[in-house]
């Protein structure tokens, strides 16, 4: 038995057109799919009763994620920002050309600069900060030159 690949990651959201808007315009993911769901066998594989899910699928550099909106049985709110060492998923990564630009674009959309996460690395050319999606989600941007695929300093 082998696992074949990563389909997706989901990130449950409050607003589904506010979700879609800040990923597309945002952070430059495109629409692939949407589906509604309710009842079973999918409130089993949940764990959720009643269900009514919506889901949008959306895909940027070969990375597929799944907006989940639930209008029953609603969502749970979580803690913000949430922090970095609590278990499981922590954030989302991107790499950007311009981070002040970035940034005032993001805002624009609905994001939450961390101003306290910034750092600068003139040595580096490269600067980093936290922001949140408008639920909350966690996403790192990192400006760097050269390769996107090695670290900063590398």
């Amino acid at each position: 038995m082998a696992v074949l690949r990563l389909t997706h990651v989901g990130i449950c959201v409050s607003d589904l057109d506010r979700a879609v808007r800040f990923y597309c315009e945002g952070l430059g993911f495109e629409l692939r799919s949407q589906i509604e769901i309710g009842g079973e066998p999918a409130a089993t594989l949940l764990g959720l009763e009643p269900l009514e899910l919506q889901a949008v699928y959306l895909e940027r550099d070969g990375t597929r994620i799944e907006l989940l909106h639930y209008p029953r049985p609603g969502h749970l709110p979580t803690e913000s920002p949430r922090p970095m060492n609590r278990l499981g998923l922590t954030h989302l990564s991107l790499r950007v050309d311009d981070l002040d630009a970035t940034l005032v674009e993001l805002a624009r959309v609905g994001a939450t600069a961390i101003a306290p996460t910034r750092i600068d690395m003139p040595e580096h050319r490269s600067a980093a900060v936290f922001v949140t999606d408008p639920d909350g989600t966690m996403i790192e941007l990192v400006q760097a030159p050269g390769d996107p695929e090695v670290p900063p300093g590398a």
